[in-house]
């Protein structure tokens, strides 16, 4: 029996590669010079695609490929997959939730104490040698008993939640709707800033939304306030942070994820109130292998059963 053909939108792990080579005839799509050619030669064959959520499905590939039944994203989040065209077109996306809620939280987590604690001018002052020539290093700010919000209480978001909690945190939140919790419910984010010392942002990407956290919130989480952003770059208006941060309207920021990744604005690098990370929240060998391991579930569970783990909610009346 032939292999079924899968494409494959970016790169994928040697043990991915050895799971899924024995059911599939991989094309790697950015491999191909001539791509035109190579779709219209196996529209009709390429029954499934393996792709990531950054790279999502472009040009138009799920209008292009006929027989397409699935797509099989690396990571939670599917922004660059339209979701509700593959719906409508019977067209399966799975992505892999759970398996990262622990790493991206502990990510949060990480910067947060960086920001208050002063982590990166703490670590140059040390290896400059300012500890022996000037003395101690300016006191920081304790993450004890402050007020925390949490924008989007989905699965990472209450992961973070849980965490805050060993620091006394009192938890405010806005989500799409109201959970049944003891946590502060806000009914927007501005208010939800007003109330808070710091905000973590851990939304979905997509049009939905964009800009989110604009000019209004940042105002609103104030001088003293700080960003922590683990979400999505597109969630937060940038050119608004990067003035708010030189202005001094909002006191600082810790970020995993930019609008135009992999490119970070100067000014934010050149920024010591803002620690940075190459949007490494869920970068770790052994969760990373647990993606690989989810995605490569759904393709070859759909293919044996018609049903997958992780359909994406948009998809999830297909996997009966």
């Amino acid at each position: 029996m032939p292999k079924r053909k899968l494409l494959q939108i970016g790169n994928i792990t040697s043990r991915m590669s050895d799971r899924l080579s024995g059911n599939f005839d991989i094309i790697e799509y950015f491999k191909i010079q001539n791509k035109e050619k190579m779709i219209s030669r196996n529209a009709k064959e390429i029954v499934c695609v393996l792709t990531d959520g950054h790279w999502g499905v472009p040009d138009n590939l799920m209008e292009r490929l006929p027989n397409l039944e699935i797509v099989s994203s690396y990571g939670v989040g599917y922004d660059e997959i339209d979701a509700d065209f593959a719906a409508s077109k019977k067209i399966l996306v799975t992505h892999t939730p759970d398996v990262l809620n622990d790493e991206v939280a502990d990510t949060a987590i990480m910067l947060w104490l960086a920001v208050y604690r002063q982590l990166i001018p703490a670590d140059r002052w040390a290896r400059q040698g300012n500890w022996e020539k000037e003395g101690s290093f300016p006191l920081s700010r304790s993450v004890q008993n402050q007020k925390v919000g949490i924008l989007g209480l989905g699965r990472i978001g209450e992961t973070i939640a849980r965490r805050v909690k060993a620091f006394e945190a009192e938890i405010h939140y806005h989500s799409r709707s109201q959970k049944n919790n003891n946590y502060h419910f806000h009914d927007s984010p501005k208010k939800l800033a007003e109330n808070v010392d710091v905000l973590f942002v851990i939304t979905p990407g997509g049009n939905a939304t964009r800009n989110l956290v604009d000019e209004s919130v940042l105002e609103a989480l104030g001088k003293s306030g700080t960003l922590i952003n683990v979400s999505r770059g597109s969630v937060v208006d940038e050119r608004a942070l990067v003035d708010a941060l030189q202005k001094g309207t909002l006191g600082a920021a810790g970020l995993d994820v930019f609008e135009k990744e992999p490119f970070i604005p100067i000014e934010l690098k050149n920024m010591t109130n803002v620690v940075l990370t190459p949007h490494i929240g869920s970068a770790t060998a052994q969760t990373r292998e647990a993606m690989g391991d989810l995605t490569c579930d759904n393709l070859l569970s759909y293919f044996k059963s018609g049903k997958v783990f992780t359909p994406v909610p948009e998809c999830s009346k297909l996997n009966i």
